[in-house]
């Protein structure tokens, strides 16, 4: 197995599916799913992918009118989770609830055990949301240009947290280090909610968090938020400025989560999914839970969202590579 492999998904098959599906009868969509479906979130619950795989997976089971139940499989940055979902029975049963993770870790993971482009397929982005910089609220740090001036004069010193090593947690702390030219100590946990937990115990300095994650902790004695990752400022919480107000436009990641199924699922199966999900995802309900948690529901098509994972990776490729991150 090659050490960098692109996310290059084959959108030549994707952009096919609706051609396969229209030869297909309809009888097969329709009579899908009659058990259980499970969703694997790769990692720990009460992190922003869980939230909103279970947010999602309670409204596929209403409408599927079966169980959609979550398994919580950590590791490896997301890693174990995914290869789960990669060499599991290909009939839309068994699904990955992942995030940005998915594209990293084939860059910094010299030996992997299935392929993200050849052992799973995409089916949407489901919702996304901003990062936001976060210190423990007793930090004597106050906003962000003296978080700067701290990693700078202290190289080495400081560290922060994330979900696990190729997590969207970890490289936008990565990402966060690269455009402040400072080095900082990557503290991989199981899961963002373990990390967070630490960062408030004082055990860790920072996180470049998700947004619902680590804006539902900010408040007296937790977290400080120091800036949000994003254009303009989060009316959850308007007071605290973007990075470009902070003095750091390069700063602008984003946390999204998406869901995949295994190369090979039958397209009906991968097509009522998809349809199911947008749906869902256009409920108001759906909308204001999101909202609330600084998030925006996506629902793309499997090629809009493919051609998406193939310009992320190229972007984190080329930080994996700065920071000379790598790992077995």
């Amino acid at each position: 197995m090659p050490t960098r492999r692109h996310f290059s998904l084959r959108l030549a098959a994707v952009a096919a599916l609706p051609l396969a599906l229209a030869a297909t009868p309809a009888l097969a969509q329709d009579n899908w799913p009659t058990r259980p479906v499970k969703l694997v979130v790769p990692f720990a619950p009460g992190g922003s992918t869980d939230v909103v795989a279970r947010m999602v997976g309670v409204k596929l089971a209403e409408m599927w009118k079966q169980p959609v139940t979550i398994e919580n499989r950590t590791g490896a940055g997301g890693n174990l989770g995914a290869e789960a979902v990669a060499k599991s029975t290909p009939d839309g049963y068994t699904l990955l609830f992942a995030s940005g993770s998915i594209v990293i870790n084939p860059h910094i993971y010299k030996k992997m055990s299935f392929d993200t482009d050849k052992d799973l397929v995409p089916i949407t982005n489901v919702a996304q949301g901003p990062m936001l910089v976060v210190v423990a609220d007793k930090s004597a740090v106050k906003n962000l240009s003296e978080l700067v001036q701290v990693v700078r004069n202290r190289p080495g010193q400081l560290n922060f947290g994330s979900a696990g090593i190729g997590s969207q947690v970890h490289m936008a702390g990565e990402s966060f280090a690269h455009v402040v030219k400072g080095e900082i100590k990557h503290v991989p946990y199981r899961g963002e909610s373990l990390a967070f937990n630490d960062l408030i115990a004082g055990q860790i300095d920072l996180m470049v968090g998700n947004f619902a994650a680590a804006a539902a902790l900010v408040g007296k004695d937790r977290l400080r938020a120091l800036a949000v990752t994003s254009k303009t400022r989060s009316p959850l919480l308007p007071d605290v400025p973007t990075t470009a107000e902070a003095g750091l436009p390069q700063l602008q990641n984003t946390g999204w989560f998406g869901l995949f199924a295994p190369a090979g699922t039958p397209g009906p199966v991968l097509d009522k999914i998809h349809r199911d999900v947008v749906r869902v995802l256009g409920e108001n309900e759906v909308k204001s839970r999101l909202q609330v948690q600084g998030m925006e529901p996506v629902g793309n098509t499997p090629t809009d969202f493919s051609r998406a994972l193939q310009s992320e990776s190229a972007y984190w490729r080329s930080v994996v590579t700065a920071r000379k991150l790598a790992v077995n």
